[in-house]
């Protein structure tokens, strides 16, 4: 069917070209990740926080694009580990806020160098990220219209 229909086949697929290369990119990050103690998914909500502390957990979910189910059990490994506190806001007890403890912000130090790991390892440009980055904002952009 593919040698009859190209645009079928699945090495012309962006969806299979997009799933693949995020698995591999995850797959860079776990070395990187595990020498800190992190996941993938505990690295994203640190790097938000590390952006502004003291967010909702709503805040968070909306920008790591996780859910509840997601992120409830990840902020609570990292109130465990010593990393983040959570507090109920006094003005609506529905919501929490979540705050970096000391030992969270000092694991930003330990993790500033992963970005330019991660570039080293990529073999991409830094001309070559900033375009897949435009790119993959166009893209990203047009999913959620």
């Amino acid at each position: 069917m593919s040698q009859s229909n190209p645009q079928l086949n699945l090495d012309n697929q962006i969806c299979f070209r997009l799933y693949n290369a995020s698995r591999q990119v995850t797959r860079l990050y776990q070395p990187l990740l595990k020498e800190v103690g992190l996941t993938y998914p505990q690295y994203i909500v640190l790097l938000i926080l590390w952006e502004q502390d003291g967010q909702l957990v709503k805040e968070i979910g909306e920008r790591a694009e996780l859910n509840s189910n997601t992120l409830t059990p990840l902020l609570k490994r990292l109130a465990e580990r010593g990393l983040v506190t959570r507090s109920k806001n006094p003005d609506d007890e529905r919501q929490t806020f979540i705050h970096l403890t000391e030992a969270g912000k000092i694991l930003e130090q330990s993790c500033d160098c992963i970005p330019a790991q991660m570039m080293a390892k990529a073999g991409l440009s830094m001309e070559q990220i900033q375009l897949l980055k435009q790119s993959l904002d166009v893209l990203i952009a047009q999913g959620k219209r």
